[in-house]
């Protein structure tokens, strides 16, 4: 199975980025607005989608780094 390229690849993680974050504002919002605790979980939701895109993006990019450079050592092949 062909593997997608780099470039592809690169903007979906982009896109992760921007459902992470965005998705843990909106959860902080309907919260907020459920609990009437605002802006507690907006920013709590902020840091926590921030903390997802972080990690998922640099698991995502060393990845594609990785299989790029030939190199998929440590990377799961399904």
């Amino acid at each position: 199975m062909n593997r997608l390229p780099p470039a592809v690849s690169v903007l979906g993680i982009g896109w992760f980025f921007a459902v992470s974050i965005i998705g843990g504002i909106v959860g902080g919002m309907l919260l907020d607005d459920w609990l009437d605790t605002r802006p507690l979980f907006i920013i709590l939701g902020l840091f926590l989608g921030l903390a997802v895109a972080f990690y998922g993006g640099f698991k995502a990019l060393t990845r594609v780094i990785a299989e790029s450079s030939g190199n998929t050592k440590g990377t799961d092949k399904n």
